[in-house]
């Protein structure tokens, strides 16, 4: 009999603990939700925009009268074009790249320089904010920028670039000091 009676208890302790812990799940705000709701519905539809009006795009009828196949393959036709643009010299690309050349020249601020066993060499600082210690020689910036002179305020480079006929081209560049 005692464990009937203190099994009942365990069943009443337990509907109590039930019922307090879902008491507190309602909400005593749930009236003003009601309410809110209520004020929606019954508030009359607001206007819908009508959809913009579809504009007829003139088409155009390719003639191939004079023109180039715009689907042909071009490679043979590039190839012939590089090799008469393509008269002057061209970058290494076989050449393994260096930290700095992944960086736009214009990203690169020179900081400083360094006298070290009659060396010189350049201090520049990326836009990360890594300083990196260059000399003559080294690459840096996307154009195949090689230096060729560090003084106390600049660093000189020759970048090659393409001249827009398929060839390239020299071209002098240079970074200041950094005030």
């Amino acid at each position: 009999m005692s464990m009937s009676i203190s099994s009942k208890a365990c069943q009443l302790l337990l509907s109590i603990i039930t019922f307090v812990f879902l008491s507190g799940c309602a909400d005593p705000k749930i009236g003003e939700l009601q309410k809110y709701v209520a004020e929606k519905k019954a508030a009359p539809p607001e206007r819908i925009d009508p959809l913009p009006e579809i504009r007829q795009i003139e088409t155009f009828l390719y003639d191939e009268a004079g023109r180039r196949n715009p689907f042909a393959d071009m490679s043979g036709e590039r190839a012939e074009a590089a090799s008469v643009a393509g008269s002057g010299f061209t970058p290494d690309f076989n050449r393994r790249k260096e930290e700095l050349e992944g960086y736009p020249l214009d990203s690169i601020r020179m900081v400083g320089t360094l006298e070290q066993t009659e060396a010189s060499w350049g201090l520049v600082k990326t836009k990360e904010g890594t300083v990196h210690k260059v000399k003559s020689g080294n690459y840096m910036g996307q154009n195949h920028g090689r230096i060729l002179v560090i003084s106390e305020d600049r660093i000189e480079l020759t970048e090659i670039v393409q001249d827009g006929s398929g060839g390239y081209i020299e071209r002098q560049a240079s970074l200041a000091l950094a005030e």
